[in-house]
């Protein structure tokens, strides 16, 4: 006949490692991997952070679209975006004070010869050097501006840190004072100001919804729907509106709020 013996109590060190093992947070299973310095893009937080919510109607005579590229996409088929109705494009030029971007000149040089109206952008890292320092960088890297009528002013990209905290671990104060570096900079090296692309939100929370700028930097807003939205405090309208990463050809597409020779007219300042 079988003999029952009572489970044994649990040891006191047991007890203890159930306990521990309890209250621990666990780490998550596919944690994203911070990606390599230099690999960002501008809109590379908007739906990580904005989400999408539809996409806009059909252009009209009053917009007109473009692409914003950097090397991620490569050698960029400009033939056949001018064939889809782009009529301008943005390059990645260089991003803090150390990265250049290897297809910028297929990139930047290809949209010209085209035909379009070309423009290039800096991706910002504000924790790592000065803004005067990142717009001298851009402006020696391809960020610079001539009046031929077909060279847009430079485009300084300030949005979620892929590498770290949203806010590069500034105060707002810090980061006005840090856009303000940059812009002056800018515009003391090129003779232009530069325009600014931001998400609303990332502007609310990192610079406190600073409105300082609005009377004098073009704005180009990111917000993937059907509508451009709330705009940053200081600008009652945009320039440019980055309205999809999942377009044709590229897949980051824009629309200009204005005919081409809007377009004309900012490239000739």
């Amino acid at each position: 006949m079988p003999v029952h013996r009572p489970t044994p109590a649990p040891t006191v060190l047991t007890a203890l490692l159930t306990a521990l093992l309890t209250t621990l947070p666990l780490a998550p299973a596919h944690a994203a991997p911070t990606p390599a310095r230099g690999s960002a893009y501008m809109g590379m937080g908007v739906l990580a952070h904005d989400g999408q919510s539809g996409t806009p109607k059909s252009a009209d005579a009053a917009q007109t679209e473009g692409v914003d590229v950097a090397s991620y996409q490569g050698d960029v088929s400009w033939s056949g975006l001018l064939g889809s109705g782009v009529k301008w494009a943005y390059t990645k030029a260089t991003e803090g004070t150390s990265y250049k971007n290897p297809y910028f000149t297929q990139q930047y040089n290809g949209a010209y010869d085209v035909g379009m109206i070309r423009g290039a952008y800096h991706f910002a890292t504000p924790d790592t050097t000065s803004g005067a320092a990142q717009a001298d960088y851009f402006a020696d890297h391809g960020g610079g501006w001539s009046r031929d009528g077909r060279t847009l002013p430079g485009v300084l990209d300030i949005e979620w840190n892929p590498y770290g905290s949203a806010c590069y671990g500034k105060s707002a104060s810090g980061m006005v004072s840090w856009i303000t570096d940059f812009l002056n900079r800018y515009k003391a090296r090129t003779g232009r100001d530069a325009v600014i692309y931001t998400a609303t939100s990332w502007w609310s929370e990192c610079t406190g919804n600073y409105g300082g700028f609005g009377s004098v930097n073009p704005l180009w807003v990111a917000r993937y729907a059907s509508e451009a939205g709330t705009l940053p405090a200081g600008w009652s309208t945009y320039t440019m509106w980055q309205y999809t990463s999942t377009g044709p050809t590229v897949g980051d597409h824009d629309r200009f709020n204005g005919a081409l020779d809007r377009v004309v007219a900012l490239a000739n300042g």
